[in-house]
């Protein structure tokens, strides 16, 4: 079975940056669009930013003008670039690569990589 795995993540001082990176360990098909969501302790998961097939992208308010999300086509693959990171960023962040099936929509989701921005 075809996951997702992330990478990037982990210890950054505020003000900071960190690249994050997915790419499926397999081939998907029908990929529709992908994204990031994040999940802070003791709250919901949360949408960060998405982007789709034709590179349309969308963000949480309160990372737009800091993050850039993008993708690469050909390898299947997206990122999420954090700048000027802040302490309320720290959360454990998930890839998320939505598909169109004969049977419907699919959502593959990563493991989920640890972002810690200490103030």
């Amino acid at each position: 079975q075809v996951q997702l795995v992330e990478s990037g993540g982990g210890l950054v001082q505020a003000g900071g940056s960190r690249r994050l990176s997915c790419a499926p360990s397999g081939n998907i098909f029908g990929i529709n669009a992908m994204g990031w969501y994040r999940q802070a302790p003791g709250k919901e998961r949360e949408l960060v930013a998405t982007i789709t097939s034709g590179g349309i992208t969308n963000y949480q308010d309160s990372v737009k003008g800091r993050f850039t999300i993008s993708r690469d086509n050909a390898k299947n693959t997206v990122y999420l670039q954090m700048n000027s990171l802040k302490p309320e960023d720290t959360a454990v962040y998930y890839c998320n690569v939505n598909t169109r099936t004969y049977w419907g929509l699919y959502d593959y989701w990563g493991q989920g990589t640890q972002v810690t921005v200490s103030s």
